[in-house]
């Protein structure tokens, strides 16, 4: 009726679908109890929507949504056949940061997991920044083999720190200049918080992500020797070589309020490569030759300095790949070396 429009948006860890109309007033109109949308589309009147949705342990279906109702109505059983291996339960934790400001990630724990198992953590970090770990199913295809992970004895920890997407505004830039200062500090929190209730064992821990992820990672095993095992995927890792590489060339002077050359200090600071003679942490790097968003050789330069200090590390370089992976050998072949590096070094 041209008052407005129609949106699916993040909603923490879960989707929704909101109405924004043109005077400023906007509604949630639906929220599913559990999980995430994908595919939203409305019929030509809006009196229909037909949604993907998905649960940590529920594959996609195709559902029905008759507007103004909260019930959804599956029309689908594309997925029915799928053998049903046990998943890890999923669920949502929250712990704060000593500042006082709440935090919300996803922690999976093994299947059969009995109250006051201490196991190995694999500590998973999101992209972005702004990016969000939401309810989508386990055992999706992807770089990360969570359900693998699970199956193998692992809790997975994925936090969702200051600056991730879904939780509002002001939780979205309250990392701008400060990667790797009070986010670095919420994700570690979250760590010691499933310590504290005798989840985790902190003997056996690794940690991984992919582009902001990756810089997180590499960022982490700078500054703690905790881990046991680091993965480093598509990273950056020298904010002021990045600058001058990559595709998206106003992104670092948005987030840290400058070029590189009006504060070259506080970028070099930020960079996890200057800080990587403290490394102790046996590191795998895995990168896309074709990547132009985090272009190759920021893998190449953590990976070198990490390596001629003696610690054990290792790079692959995926050829024709962009900054995510597409060709399904590599998907493929990047689940396997993750899951094959943290057995190696934790197990």
């Amino acid at each position: 009726d041209g008052r407005g429009v129609l949106v699916s948006e993040a909603d923490r860890t879960r989707s929704a679908i909101y109405e924004v109309l043109l005077e400023g007033t906007v509604r949630r109109l639906f929220a599913p109890a559990a999980g995430v949308f994908t595919s939203v589309r409305a019929n030509q009147k809006a009196t229909h929507f037909g949604v993907a949705h998905e649960t940590s342990d529920q594959p996609p279906e195709a559902y029905v949504l008759p507007r103004g109702q909260q019930r959804l109505v599956r029309v689908s059983d594309a997925n029915g056949a799928l053998p049903k291996p046990p998943l890890g339960r999923t669920e949502v934790v929250r712990w704060k940061h000593p500042d006082g400001t709440e935090i919300e990630g996803l922690l999976t724990l093994p299947p059969g997991y009995q109250a006051g198992m201490r196991v190995p953590l694999i500590l998973n970090i999101h992209g972005g920044p702004a990016s969000v770990f939401n309810e989508q199913f386990l055992g999706r295809p992807g770089i990360y083999p969570l359900a693998a992970f699970a199956s193998q004895g692992f809790a997975i920890l994925r936090p969702n720190p200051r600056g991730s997407g879904g939780y509002g505004h002001s939780f979205r830039v309250a990392n701008l200049a400060d990667w790797g200062g009070k986010d670095y500090e919420d994700i570690q929190a979250g760590v010691d918080a499933l310590i504290a209730k005798g989840i985790v064992d902190p003997a056996r821990m690794a940690v991984m992500g992919w582009s902001y992820g990756g810089y997180m990672t590499s960022w982490t095993v700078t500054q703690t020797h905790r881990f046991k095992a680091a993965i480093v995927g598509a990273g950056v890792t020298n904010l002021l070589s990045f600058q001058g590489t990559t595709d998206i060339f106003d992104f670092l002077p948005d987030y840290f309020g400058g070029e590189f050359y009006e504060i070259p200090d506080k970028y070099l600071d930020r960079s996890p490569i200057r800080h990587a003679h403290k490394v102790r942490t046996p590191t795998l790097v895995v990168h896309g030759e074709a990547d132009v968003r985090v272009p190759v050789t920021q893998g190449y330069e953590f990976y070198h300095l990490v390596r001629r200090r003696g610690v054990p590390a290792e790079m692959v370089v995926y050829p024709r790949m962009p900054h995510g992976p597409e060709e399904p050998k590599f998907v493929l072949d990047l689940m396997r070396r993750h899951l094959d590096w943290v057995q190696r070094w934790v197990q």
